[in-house]
């Protein structure tokens, strides 16, 4: 079930079949990605309205600046995407080691 979601989501999460707080926060993120200077209060009102609490959208926030840094450094240093293998070795290390 988890791997259907996650590929419905992959593909569209505008018609996945998933929570409206989800799709809100997604939303949020897909916005702050795009268009970030195009934030307004309104977007965070919204959030609220669809019941994310303030410290889910701030949790939201922060993850989605932090990935986008460094997704954009990644992409200027060069960094080479791992294959599967890699990604799995370190998931291992990961859970072994923690972050």
């Amino acid at each position: 079930m988890g791997d259907e979601i996650t590929r419905a989501v992959l593909d569209d999460w505008r018609t996945a079949p998933i929570d409206k707080k989800l799709r809100a926060a997604l939303n949020l993120i897909e916005k702050l990605t795009l268009t970030p200077d195009r934030i307004e209060s309104a977007d965070i009102d919204a959030l609220r309205a669809d019941g994310l609490s303030d410290e889910a959208i701030e949790d939201a926030i922060h993850v989605t600046v932090l990935f986008n840094i460094m997704d954009r450094i990644a992409d200027s240093l060069g960094f080479e995407i791992p294959t599967a293998k890699g990604f799995a070795r370190a998931a291992d290390v990961l859970l072994k080691r923690g972050y």
